[in-house]
């Protein structure tokens, strides 16, 4: 059973951030670099020095663990990258690291930024996991959001996908667009049902500061759907989703046997993982750094790492924020948190003070207990209010437990 508490052990889980886009779409605020249309990695300057930028901050990591037995390609588009600089990363990684035989190395990728070559070219290098950015199935969505692809797009990625025979594909959507309606929603998710991925991401949309859609919108306002319409959309997800068979097992995803994300778990988990590349956060030593958001700082920082001998000082994250997060981040998960092991870590009072916190929810059903001591979320309610239970735990525990955790 998991039991959620940190490891201090070297990581075992390396994310790449590959951060090119052909644009930026409306709501995103990831950290990216836009090169158009027509670039991408086989003909770009830009993107090759940054893979050259990015190997060398792998090459000057210090490591002495065991292989990394998951590799997240993220983004941004990695699929910009070309068959020969993904495999460059993948080396690199395998000679500084080591990679587990039977380790989960997943990309994400766009309809329309790949060819059947070049994806059978990522497989050929490692990759055993997609996760294909589809996020609306209407055209005056897509546009909305400011996406680069067409539905057709859409249907001629998973093509090439069932073609390659990947063996784990993921599907993303996003629910709450501004203007999206419930008939959109049910159309979408009979879409995906009927493609019938081994794995399904469903988020729901946040406005972002600095995103195109915090110019255009108000949160809470029209075209956005109310409150009560996106939380129709989560209940109909989870109810349309589940009754397909797929698994609900963390808070915005939906696996099939033996296809929940490995790489995400170790985030759910809180334990330890690297990060590569621009924007790219580590969890390494019970250190949290994250690197520049912008490409030539990101560049310098490389450069100050490399001359500092790989050594990146930060302060440690205390117990308290530990706990704090492994709360946070373990209760997204199916599972829940067991609070045995947290009672150990942190004392008996700790564990105590939890679920004297939560048995308001316990109450309302949004919490439960399974056995003794393994506290859950409720699907789908739990899930759904779940920023109300966190708040709760944040808030008591902040002032609470100051005093009883060393």
């Amino acid at each position: 059973m998991n039991t959620n508490i940190t490891n201090y052990s070297l990581p075992t889980s390396a994310y790449i951030h590959i951060p090119f886009c052909r644009r930026r779409c409306y709501y995103c605020d990831f950290p990216i670099s836009v090169v158009g249309d027509r670039l991408h990695g086989e003909n770009s300057g830009t993107i090759s020095h940054y893979v050259e930028v990015l190997c060398q901050e792998i090459a000057n990591t210090n490591a002495a663990g065991e292989p990394l037995k998951t590799i997240f390609f993220g983004g941004g588009t990695p699929s910009l990258l070309s068959v020969s600089q993904l495999q460059h990363v993948v080396d690199t990684l395998k000679r500084q690291f080591g990679i587990a035989t039977d380790a989960e190395i997943s990309i994400e990728i766009d309809p329309g930024t790949f060819t059947l070559e070049q994806l059978q070219g990522y497989c050929l290098a490692g990759v055993s996991r997609v996760s294909l950015g589809v996020q609306a199935f209407q055209p005056e969505l897509l546009k909305m959001c400011g996406r680069s692809h067409t539905v057709e797009d859409i249907y001629t990625a998973i093509e090439i996908v069932r073609t390659v025979k990947v063996p784990s594909f993921s599907l993303d959507l996003i629910s709450g667009l501004p203007h999206q309606t419930l008939a959109q929603w049910q159309d979408s998710l009979d879409r995906v049902v009927a493609i019938a991925p081994n794995h399904i991401s469903i988020y729901d949309l946040q406005i972002e500061p600095g995103t195109a859609f915090n110019r255009y919108y108000q949160a809470g306002e029209q075209p956005l759907p109310t409150d009560e319409t996106t939380a129709q959309m989560y209940r109909m997800a989870q109810q349309v989703l589940t009754s397909a068979e797929y698994e609900h097992y963390e808070i915005s995803n939906y696996a099939h046997p033996q296809h929940q994300c490995r790489h995400n778990r170790v985030y759910w988990r809180n334990q330890p993982y690297y990060g590569f590349g621009m924007g790219a956060t580590s969890y390494v030593q019970q250190q949290r750094f994250t690197r520049p958001r912008k490409t030539q700082e990101y560049y310098q920082w490389v450069k100050d790492y490399i001359a500092a001998n790989g050594i990146f000082n930060c302060p440690q994250t205390s117990s308290h924020e530990v706990l704090l997060e492994t709360l946070m981040l373990g209760l997204r998960l199916s599972d829940g948190i067991n609070l045995s092991p947290l009672a150990q870590q942190f004392g008996v009072e700790t564990g105590a003070k939890i679920w004297q916190c939560l048995q308001p929810y316990y109450q309302q059903g949004w919490v439960e207990l399974v056995g003794t001591d393994q506290i859950r979320l409720t699907d789908p309610e739990g899930f759904l209010f779940s920023n109300t239970v966190l708040a709760r735990l944040f808030h008591q525990l902040g002032s609470e437990l100051d005093h009883t955790i060393v």
